[in-house]
């Protein structure tokens, strides 16, 4: 009795309910203004073609049956073929206005979804609860279709049926205003106002019957939602598998597809097919409900029969208004049942709405910062980390304990640990994508949540472990990033920034070539007939170039050294290349950094002797500091526990021959 209780708490009111679908149309109607004018014109054409035929039809087959003068049947027939073919023209051309505008609502809710993604505090965006809530969004517009693209379809309908019960009391209003004669008989009760009241109040009900039945089947559908999102998520998280080419040859090594379509198979509701929960349902109460809702409005078509029948055979009008009536009164029904779908879909629709509309409204509690950034020449730009503390949102432990550090200007810092030392959180919070729990940083002897947010990333050259490059040109991949930062560029509303570009105009080609060479690509890119403007990849372009990993990480040190701010952090910058390629980088490595600071992070530590100082994380600490000859010659320290640790897989003759690029 309490889980009711709960569940019934748990509905949406029908003010919500308005509110909710007020607020996705107003949405729609920024987005895409003309989408909703396109679907009202094309509903008016809609509902009221038919009564065009509907009633020049009933006037031939008056004629027909009565005088057949052929004069006035020729021009019966001559009106009713002028008015179909304009009309259905009018139709065919608002249809495809309409389905053009349509037709980009699916990429038009995909960048709604991306932008708030680019714009939301990192933190919001690395929440595991933020892509839970997504995830259950795409399931249920994959599953039923359930979202923000229903009110479109929910307005398209309302609007032909309000249009289609415009007409139709048009054409039937005259049914209930001529009498049976007399002579008719028993017949001349269909003329007593209280049997037409009776028989009003029985086609009401029928017809609200027939709606009411199919919305409550359609809730019972949604009480599957939580049954089917394990499947759904599984279902296409192995179907992508499937599809990625990088992907292609551990699936026939290892058999990946079998393991794939095993997991589909384990998931209760696609494992058990007739028998899963969903289709016991459909042969259940769910599919009567759908068939009771089918049989109301077939039943109400039999009385409306009846009644046009009736007065017919009583007199009350000739055979051709027959089809009129009925087709008219029959579109009554079916119009004003419509309407009551809608408002049924809409309440069911709202509980999808909702998630959405909690995702879109997820704040950016992150304070921006209004402090310009100086603009140093000289590259002065002090860091500080003063007493820093740091835990992941809804986690008790730190990730960092009281770190204080300062990077002196101009220097190569290493950060070295053991994975889950802090290395990884220490850099988020660098490159303030979240913000310390405890302590502060300094940037020039001020706190960095007090300069302008974007500016201040702009003082940072990154080179993620995980870097991402773009399926576009080599040029595109390797200067785009720099002018958003040189012009202050933001993707975040509310004015902060200039707009960012990507405009290859803006590019400088001759600094991109020197970054590129720098980086270790000098052969590769001479022998590219396209040079800068080579595709990299093969996803939007047949022509594009597969790059090795090694010559994927060396394209990303050639963007962070083309973006070049006063910072460069590398994260594992060489985890990619051969021994070779990596000594290469490095005997090179102050040619490439410059008079820039440095932040490198590496397990090798033998790539880390180049540094001027080395700090040693361990479990969110900083437990050691110092040259790499100071560090190594401390007994029992953490370091020279992990330099041992490495050196075993080298010769004891040449514990640097990976340093020096040849690995035993």
């Amino acid at each position: 009795m309490k889980s009711k209780k709960k569940e019934k708490k748990k509905e949406l009111s029908w003010r919500e309910v308005f509110s909710l679908n007020k607020r996705a149309v107003l949405l729609w109607c920024r987005e895409c203004p003309m989408l909703f004018v396109s679907a009202a014109l094309h509903s008016v054409l809609e509902a009221l073609v038919p009564y065009l035929t509907l009633y020049f039809s009933a006037r031939l087959l008056d004629e027909l049956a009565g005088l057949r003068r052929p004069e006035l049947l020729q021009r019966w027939v001559i009106v009713l073929l002028t008015a179909d073919a304009v009309a259905y023209l009018l139709k065919a051309l608002v249809g495809r206005w309409k389905q053009a505008l349509a037709s980009v609502m699916y990429y038009q809710g995909e960048v709604r979804i991306s932008r708030k993604l680019l714009t939301m505090d990192f933190c919001a965006a690395d929440d595991a609860s933020t892509h839970e809530l997504l995830s259950r969004i795409h399931q249920r517009e994959m599953w039923s279709g359930w979202g923000l693209g229903k009110i479109y379809e929910h307005f398209e309908c309302l609007m032909k049926e309000m249009f289609r019960i415009a007409g139709a009391a048009v054409l039937t209003v005259s049914l209930f205003r001529l009498p049976v004669p007399e002579q008719a008989g028993w017949l001349t009760v269909l003329n007593s106002p209280l049997f037409i009241l009776l028989l009003v109040l029985v086609m009401a009900g029928v017809t609200i019957l027939s709606p009411w039945l199919a919305t409550m089947a359609e809730m019972r559908v949604m009480k599957h939602d939580e049954t089917q999102k394990l499947g759904n998520r599984i279902y296409f998280f192995c179907m992508d598998l499937f599809r990625q080419e990088r992907r292609a040859s551990d699936m026939r090594i290892y058999r990946q597809d079998v393991y794939g379509i095993e997991k589909i198979e384990q998931v209760a509701d696609f494992k058990n097919g007739i028998n899963s929960g969903m289709a016991r349902d459909a042969r259940g109460w769910m599919g009567c409900l759908f068939a009771l809702s089918a049989a109301a409005s077939r039943l109400f078509l039999g009385v409306v029969y009846l009644f046009v029948c009736l007065k017919a055979w009583g007199g009350a009008f000739g055979v051709g208004a027959v089809t009129q009536y009925i087709g008219g009164i029959t579109a009554f029904s079916t119009g004003f049942a419509g309407v009551l779908k809608v408002i049924g879909e809409a309440r069911v629709n709202s509980d999808t709405l909702k998630m959405i509309f909690e995702f879109l409204d997820i704040p950016n509690e992150m304070y921006q910062g209004s402090l310009t950034v100086e603009k140093r020449s000289d590259r002065k730009y002090e860091v500080e980390f003063r007493n820093v503390s740091f835990r992941y949102p809804n986690t008790e432990s730190w990730a960092l304990k009281n770190v204080s550090l300062k990077f002196k200007v101009g220097e190569r810092l290493a950060v070295v640990g053991q994975n889950g030392s802090g290395k990884t959180t220490f850099i988020k919070l660098l490159c303030r994508l979240y913000d310390p729990t405890e302590g502060e940083i300094l940037l020039n002897g001020i706190d960095i949540r007090k300069y302008n947010y974007q500016e201040y990333l702009g003082v940072f050259s990154v080179v993620f472990q995980d870097f991402q490059l773009l399926a576009v040109s080599l040029l595109d991949n390797v200067a785009a990033g720099s002018i958003a930062a040189d012009t202050g560029g933001s993707v975040r509303k509310g004015g902060r920034g200039r707009k960012a570009s990507w405009n290859s105009q803006d590019y400088d080609r001759e600094r991109a070539v020197r970054c590129v060479e720098r980086a270790g690509l000098s052969d590769w890119l001479a022998a590219r007939p396209e040079g800068l403007d080579t595709i990299l990849f093969k996803e939007l372009d047949d022509k594009g170039v597969q790059l090795s990993g090694g010559e994927a990480q060396k394209v990303a040190i050639a963007r962070s050294l083309y973006h070049d701010a006063p910072f460069i952090i590398l994260d594992e910058p060489t985890a990619a290349l051969d021994p070779v390629a990596e000594y290469e980088i490095y005997t090179k490595f102050n040619e490439i950094v410059g008079d820039r600071t440095a932040v490198y992070i590496s397990h090798r530590l033998a790539s880390c002797r180049f540094c001027d100082e080395i700090v040693v994380f361990h479990e969110g600490s900083i437990l050691q500091r110092g040259k790499h000859e100071t560090l190594l010659a401390q007994e029992g320290g953490k370091y020279r526990e992990l330099w041992n640790a490495q050196a075993q897989y080298y010769t004891k003759e040449q514990p640097d021959l990976l340093f020096q690029g040849k690995c035993v």
